[in-house]
């Protein structure tokens, strides 16, 4: 089997796909990555066949409107138009990103696509006939009746309205039907069809196959989804073969008790400075020692000092495990792999899936009551970090869901499915 694995958008996105690429290989497959450029260096460490697309709407992230929506958290009407000036400005950077998609599928023989919810590579499977397979970082995707979206933050209502809230998801992705029409018959020469924008339908009205990549045991599950929708657990990539942490991470977990993970991603508010000082503030009042991990600029990466050591990153199936707990933004990637280390975690959500992912953590009892990022202050972290590091329950808990999280083996699952497609 050769696969195209489409993607696009931050390490969160590209990452379970990565993982995928690489399980593939092992079982015996052939896989191509198409994800954006900036992360070919990343696949090269795997060795994964990559293709290049072009950076698109990533090239926004240090947009001070798009840092406005991300710090905002799209909350008010406010938060609404800051949403609808994004999308605007992200159509003509998505179209640079379907072209490419277009041109890597023409020449990748592939046997299946596999793509996130994001980018619309149904429509280069169908070019190709061969089958598409949709990938769900975060449950939401799939319209249900026993619960209402998780990812649209809605009061309480009826059960016989929870179906209609999924309507919101479609009609983000409706947003660039434009583009992806002409991208569809001027790029890839095939002819208008009702039901084109559906990502979850083929052409003959049959349900895709979806893998959704996180855990059952973690998210709720719903009775009336599709039998063509498959919960594998989350996708771990592990660290690279030759990955070596640096000399002063090395000595910094030696010389004292473990250390909390600090941690917000890809996700960066507009006062970068701010964000470290309360991150220092909580780390001092709490009294512990913290990796301070800086990502794409959402915190300020100034050297640390004492109880408090910087660096880009490190991958997180090594780093978390070596934690005492995990403060991050709620993303379903590092949330995956915070459970998988078995550490308490603290989520401070900003947008989109986040905070669904946050109030699932509480509920599990691995962490304290979510922060949102506007409201995250030094004493409200300090006080999530004491409980998260001295609740022995906690830790119990967060223990005992790793060994369920780890023995789904998300990704070889995954696997295992695409194999009875071709």
């Amino acid at each position: 089997m050769r696969a195209l694995l489409v993607t696009h958008g931050t390490r969160g996105d590209v990452q379970p796909m990565l993982a995928l690429a690489v399980a593939l290989r092992a079982h015996g497959h052939e896989a191509v990555l198409a994800a954006p450029g900036s992360f070919a260096d990343v696949a090269g460490e795997y060795d994964v066949e990559f293709a290049s697309l072009s950076e698109g709407p990533n090239r926004l992230m240090n947009d001070p409107v798009v840092k406005e929506a991300i710090e905002g958290g799209y909350r008010g009407v406010r938060g609404k138009v800051t949403a609808v000036r994004t999308a605007r400005r992200i159509k003509p950077l998505m179209a640079e990103v379907l072209r490419d998609v277009g041109v890597i599928a023409k020449t990748s023989h592939a046997d299946v696509v596999v793509h996130t919810t994001g980018v619309p590579a149904h429509h280069v499977a169908e070019m190709l006939r061969v089958p598409a397979v949709v990938v769900a970082l975060q449950p939401g995707w799939i319209p249900i009746g026993e619960f209402p979206c998780p990812m649209i933050p809605l009061p309480r209502l009826p059960k016989r309205l929870n179906r209609a809230t999924y309507l919101a998801v479609g009609a983000v992705l409706r947003m660039y039907a434009g583009i992806t029409s002409a991208w569809r018959t001027t790029d890839l020469g095939l002819p208008r069809r009702r039901g084109s924008h559906d990502i979850l339908r083929d052409e003959d009205g049959m349900n895709r196959p979806v893998l959704q990549a996180f855990s059952r045991h973690v998210t709720l599950a719903a009775a009336d989804w599709p039998n063509s929708v498959h919960t594998t657990g989350f996708w771990h990539l592990p660290a690279g073969a030759g990955w070596e942490p640096p000399a002063e991470l090395r000595d910094f977990l030696a010389a004292g008790t473990a250390p909390v993970y600090i941690g917000f991603g890809s996700m960066a508010g507009r006062d970068s400075r701010r964000t470290r000082a309360v991150v220092e503030e909580a780390v001092r009042r709490a009294g512990v020692r913290a990796v301070l991990a800086t990502g794409w600029g959402g915190i300020a990466a100034d050297a640390g000092t004492g109880d408090l050591l910087v660096i880009d990153h490190a991958p997180h199936d090594w780093l978390f495990p070596r934690m005492s707990a995990v403060v991050h933004h709620g993303g379903g990637g590092t949330t995956g792999a915070a459970l998988a280390a078995g550490r308490p975690q603290v989520v401070c959500p900003f947008v989109a899936d986040q905070p669904f992912w946050a109030a699932r953590m509480h509920a599990l009892g691995v962490a304290p009551a979510p922060i949102r990022q506007q409201r995250l202050t030094g004493d409200r972290l300090a006080a999530a970090l004491r409980q998260a590091t001295g609740d022995p329950t906690m830790r119990e808990r967060a223990e005992r869901l790793a060994r369920e999280i780890r023995a789904e083996a998300g990704v070889s699952a995954a696997v295992a499915l695409l194999e009875t497609l071709t």
